[in-house]
């Protein structure tokens, strides 16, 4: 049989033997209020959180941790893992001495705590022109992903660190800041920023708890467009295989993208209840309380007839020869679907049912998936704590120079990690 169709039977079997599971659940909670369908509409509550009984363990545990100078804390960093090593002058032929060094730590704090080299130079010893020089020269995405990967390999080693995770699981989200300097890609979204205008920082957080990728984009723009960028550009130890986000990261597209990657995505998706859910064929008629919900159906020959090409797409991101943003605004940008997009869109809506009934009928499946969001907010609260100074607003204008930043604070924020373990 001709792969193609393998791959489209061993989804569809997948599908299918959800059928029942799902439907029984929806029998036996039609009249107790949990997961249940209301006129042809699925109702899904709220999921309850696990009540935790040990918080007095908790507070003894915070107590008993030490607290600790920044400057100490990246010094002990560094000793482990060496990650200074990592940043060269950008000529290449520049030797670096200990005073290049310390001036490098002092650089990165300056940025990572939005305090600028004006009043990082008051708070130490070092000029402001020994600051620009250093961030200008030795302060660059090459230099910094090369120290975070150092710091992340050596936080996946330890011990403690399997407790939180394998490694294998991430998830994506937005944090907004808001800005007080003109920039070209900032933008005014009330929600956020009131009256005023901000950039986003779009952060990849591993099940370890360590942040393996930062992307500064525009408020504006949707998260779905950026999810697969840093997880394809990984270069640390971690073997994501597993990824999830909240609504704003999903479309059926990018449902499609991460299978064709092998990649399991896993959502939360808000208002389950208004998702079409799609099925192969006519419907189920032996499945009487899920069957009115399959209002969707697969037109499999869009995605036979275009197999190649859309393994071809897979092809290009895998090997790097395109960004997965790029691809996914040129897809997304077109007025109509072209015929590739079409087709990956009829393939993510499988994987999207998919999803949704395994969702419904796994608690653990949900449970796994809110948990690893937790720790992506989790550690948005420390970013915010770390980037303190000027009222957390950003205050440089041009885009490099606030990836650049951006970097510097993840990099921060995964020495505390470490530390804490």
């Amino acid at each position: 049989m001709n792969y193609r169709y393998e791959q489209l039977q061993e989804k569809k079997k997948e599908l299918e033997n959800l059928y029942p599971i799902v439907d029984k659940i929806l029998k036996n909670n039609k009249s107790i209020g949990e997961v249940r369908v209301e006129k042809n509409k699925l109702i899904t509550p709220k999921q309850r959180a696990i009540e935790v009984e040990d918080n007095e363990l908790s507070k003894k545990i915070g107590n008993a941790i030490p607290k600790v100078e920044l400057a100490s804390l990246i010094l002990e960093v560094d000793g482990w893992t060496k990650f200074s090593k990592c940043f060269e002058h950008s000529s290449g032929g520049e030797p670096k001495n200990k005073e290049i060094i310390k001036n490098i730590y002092a650089s990165i704090v300056s940025l990572a705590c939005n305090l600028g080299h004006s009043q990082m130079a008051q708070a130490s010893a070092i000029t402001r022109p020994a600051l620009d020089w250093t961030t200008n020269w030795y302060l660059r995405d090459e230099t910094l992903k090369k120290a975070m990967k150092n710091i992340i390999n050596y936080h996946h080693k330890l011990p403690l660190s399997s407790h939180f995770g394998g490694g294998t699981l991430s998830s994506s989200d937005g944090q907004r800041f808001p800005n007080s300097v003109n920039s070209r890609n900032a933008t005014k979204n009330p929600k956020y920023f009131a009256y005023g205008s901000g950039i986003t920082h779009y952060s990849w957080t591993s099940d370890q708890f360590s942040q393996y990728g930062i992307k500064v984009i525009s408020s504006s723009m949707r998260d779905a467009t950026y999810i697969l960028d840093e997880i394809l550009a990984n270069i640390t130890e971690l073997d994501i295989l597993e990824h999830t986000s909240d609504t704003a990261g999903y479309t059926e597209l990018v449902f499609a993208l991460f299978s064709l990657l092998g990649i399991k995505f896993c959502p939360r998706i808000r208002d389950l209840g208004s998702q079409t859910l799609y099925r192969f064929g006519n419907r189920p008629t032996e499945f009487k309380n899920l069957s009115p919900l399959l209002n969707g159906k697969i037109r499999e020959e869009k995605i036979l007839n275009n197999w190649e090409e859309l393994l071809r797409v897979a092809g290009s991101l895998k090997m790097g020869w395109s960004t997965a943003s790029l691809v996914i605004q040129k897809l997304q940008a077109q007025t109509k679907d072209s015929r590739i997009a079409g087709s990956l869109k009829e393939y993510g809506r499988i994987e999207k049912t998919i999803h949704i009934l395994k969702y419904i009928s796994e608690p653990q499946y949900q449970r796994k998936i809110g948990k690893q969001l937790n720790k992506g907010e989790a550690l948005h609260s420390l970013r915010k704590f770390l980037f303190f100074d000027n009222e957390s607003k950003i205050r440089i204008p041009d885009s490099d120079d606030q990836q650049i930043q951006a970097q510097c604070l993840n990099l921060v924020t995964n020495m505390v990690i470490v530390v804490m373990l």
